[in-house]
């Protein structure tokens, strides 16, 4: 099959959950989650690239729930190729593929932002953390497991 520069540049939208975009639409059209997979689709096609930190907050926004394994492999990808991922987010789809786990707290707003656990998943799913998020992911990880 021929490979075009048109073609090498669209294809990765596809892989990313964005093969519904139209050439031409303006990016005021695109949810955060949207945007952010597509400049991760333009990263995934740059050659060479590593030792970069890439942030991300809430990539699956308005992304199919079939499509967040997609979107998790694209971002090990990623971290294959040297980088760092950090990613904020609130899918258990997507933190249950986390190498490592922040979580701030203890509360929200105010009552928030301090660090309350640093580590892996492990860690985190066996620390006496009393986390509404630690409760939901190991629940979440017990329905999709079995």
């Amino acid at each position: 099959m021929l490979k075009s520069p048109i073609r090498r540049d669209v294809l990765p939208l596809g892989r990313l959950g964005l093969g519904y975009l139209t050439l031409g639409q303006p990016s005021s059209t695109l949810s955060g989650g949207e945007a952010q997979r597509l400049k991760l689709a333009r990263e995934l096609t740059s050659k060479g690239k590593s030792h970069c930190v890439y942030i991300l907050d809430e990539p699956s926004t308005g992304l199919h729930i079939s499509d967040y394994s997609m979107l998790t492999s694209h971002l090990r990808r990623l971290i294959d190729q040297d980088n760092t991922v950090v990613v904020i987010e609130h899918n258990f789809d997507i933190i249950s593929a986390a190498d490592w786990i922040i979580e701030l707290g203890p509360g929200g707003g105010r009552k928030g932002g301090k660090i309350v656990f640093s580590g892996t998943p492990e860690e985190f799913l066996g620390s006496e953390l009393s986390s509404p998020i630690r409760s939901a992911l190991e629940e979440f990880l017990a329905d999709t497991c079995f």
